[in-house]
């Protein structure tokens, strides 16, 4: 018998109901899961091989992430990433970014800073590509590379949160003509003002990144409509 996406060849109880909040979690961001569509736990349950409970439990913790929300009497719905929302999530993004550039310029490691190298390389090779996703996928490697430089605990955790909620925004602005390639200059930059150790130049470069893709959205409203 083929084993289900949770199995391991030892799990505990713990592991099953983080690994089911994931596994949600990814399918709301990646567009399985549509604002305003119900979640019916014992659906969920079958589908994932599971008992109700790691499901109950994992649709609360996507509730106080603010992904579903709760309406007594009809359910759990898929929640609606406005266009305000990620608005808003963008000005909070350029100045804790800003910061986490500032504090990770200092506390970066050799192996970190060698990561960063590395991510901007394959950018540049996906870039060439005009491979989107693969781009949205090292955007979020590199920006959460220096989320570890900045050795901030609650710094990472904020910005990981902020970045699951505009994943699928960020995948469209990739899209827009031009963009990867300024992005990636934006990014090689970045990354220059860490092997500098200019902590300064590096967060104005990063507020100056964020602010770029957030006018892009502006501009390209368009693409919020696939969100």
């Amino acid at each position: 018998m083929a084993k289900k996406f949770w199995e391991t060849d030892a799990y505990e109880q713990n592991s099953l109901r983080g690994r089911i909040f994931n596994r949600l979690q990814q399918d709301i961001i990646n567009g399985k899961y549509h604002p305003g569509e119900g979640l019916v736990e014992t659906k969920l349950a079958e589908e994932l091989g599971v008992s109700r409970t790691p499901v109950r439990e994992a649709l609360r913790q996507l509730e106080l992430e603010g992904l579903v929300v709760y309406v007594p009497n009809k359910g759990v719905f898929v929640t609606e990433i406005t266009e305000q929302d990620i608005e808003d999530i963008y000005t909070i993004r350029s100045t804790m970014e800003g910061l986490a550039v500032r504090w990770g310029v200092s506390r970066i490691s050799s192996n970190q800073l060698k990561e960063l190298e590395e991510i901007v390389s394959l950018m540049e090779h996906a870039t060439g590509k005009n491979d989107m996703e693969r781009l949205t996928e090292l955007d979020t490697r590199f920006h959460e590379t220096i989320y570890d430089a900045s050795n901030s605990k609650v710094l990472k955790h904020t910005l990981r949160s902020l970045l699951r909620y505009i994943e699928r925004a960020r995948l469209g602005s990739y899209k827009v003509p031009k963009r990867a390639e300024r992005a990636l200059e934006e990014h090689k930059a970045i990354l220059e003002a860490f092997k500098k150790g200019d902590a300064k130049s590096g967060e104005l470069l990063m507020i100056n990144h964020i602010s770029q893709a957030s006018q892009n959205l502006h501009t390209h409203k368009d693409i919020l409509k696939d969100i």
